[in-house]
């Protein structure tokens, strides 16, 4: 573990907030001056806490749909358990692939514009590798719910609102041009980027440059600057949780009662898996099994059965697929 300390971790939750946020205020809010703040993020970068500073772009408003598959292998040598995992991370249109230890081995999300698209994709995927799947459970992932990283601050406002941001399928659709595209495409893996590089690569003025970007939020498509955080460094992990329910008229009563969990960072809803899936930043099992033991309790006889998962690996996370104009 690194060792950190509690300004180093409201850092990182202000960076969570507002990644482009300059060092003057980020200083403000946390207390430090610019060359501090400066100092430190370097140094978290460093450590390897800070991964990336990255985009959440809301891309159902784009026209795409998005796919969850889950995996099992079966009879997967680590020969052939790579050759998997690069397929999918190299396949254009995944959004993310991840290794879990549990119920699944492989989470698989991936954006398509047409299910018939889906069908032909997933059809070629199993004449190649069929034979070592076992398990797989396809959903629609139609919900995505994020919420801030209270985690990192234990003595935040427990009245705060939690909730960050929705991205949701439905709604208004948007045709950017290429250079929206583009500078979205630069945004997902560098969202601290300074106005005057984008405006360089760009041949731009950093005024047209920001205009853009205000524009894509104003269209609700880019809906958070974020950072990247290896929680293992700060001995935490992460779990996905999927609840079956009993009695569906407690769904969202459970959902509400989940919101008001520090942990939680993400309530996704799809078609196909569990009733409730949500996704828990915890300091380890014991951790984990008194949350869900919280919430029997809480809701006793509604729910059916409970699995989880822990986040081993991410091999890819992209929040925009590749397209040519």
């Amino acid at each position: 573990m690194v060792d950190i300390d509690l300004k180093d971790r409201k850092i990182l939750y202000e960076l969570d907030l507002n990644c482009r946020q300059s060092n003057s205020q980020i200083g403000k809010k946390v207390g430090l001056s610019k060359e501090v703040v400066k100092y430190r993020i370097k140094r978290l970068q460093d450590n390897d806490i800070i991964t990336s500073f990255w985009t959440a772009i809301n891309t159902y408003k784009l026209g795409f749909e998005v796919i969850r598959i889950y995996i099992s292998f079966l009879d997967v040598n680590a020969i052939i358990k790579e050759e998997i995992i690069n397929y999918f991370t190299h396949c254009k249109n995944t959004w993310a692939v991840i290794s879990f230890m549990g119920e699944f081995d492989l989470d698989i999300v991936l954006w398509v514009n047409d299910f018939n698209e889906f069908y032909r994709f997933w059809n070629s995927t199993l004449e190649r590798f069929g034979n070592y799947f076992g398990h797989q459970t396809i959903s629609t992932l139609n919900n995505v719910i994020a919420y801030k990283k209270s985690y990192l601050l234990p003595d935040e406002n427990k009245n705060a609102k939690r909730e960050y941001y929705n991205l949701s399928s439905g709604g208004e659709m948007f045709n950017i041009d290429k250079t929206d595209y583009q500078l979205l495409n630069i945004l997902a893996v560098n969202a601290r980027i300074p106005l005057v590089d984008l405006a360089m690569k760009f041949r731009c003025s950093s005024q047209t440059a920001s205009y853009r970007i205000n524009n894509l939020q104003k269209k609700n498509i880019i809906k958070a600057f974020r950072v990247g955080i290896d929680i293992s460094k700060l001995e935490l992990q992460k779990f996905g949780i999927s609840i079956y329910l009993k009695d569906h008229s407690k769904k969202r009563v459970i959902q509400e009662y989940l919101k008001d969990n520090p942990c939680l960072e993400y309530i996704d809803e799809a078609i196909g898996w569990a009733d409730i899936q949500f996704e828990l930043i915890v300091e380890n099992m014991n951790h984990l099994l008194r949350i869900i033991d919280e919430i029997n309790s809480k809701f006793p006889g509604a729910i059916r059965k409970h699995t989880f998962i822990m986040a081993q690996q991410y091999h890819k996370e992209c929040w925009l697929p590749e397209i040519s104009f």
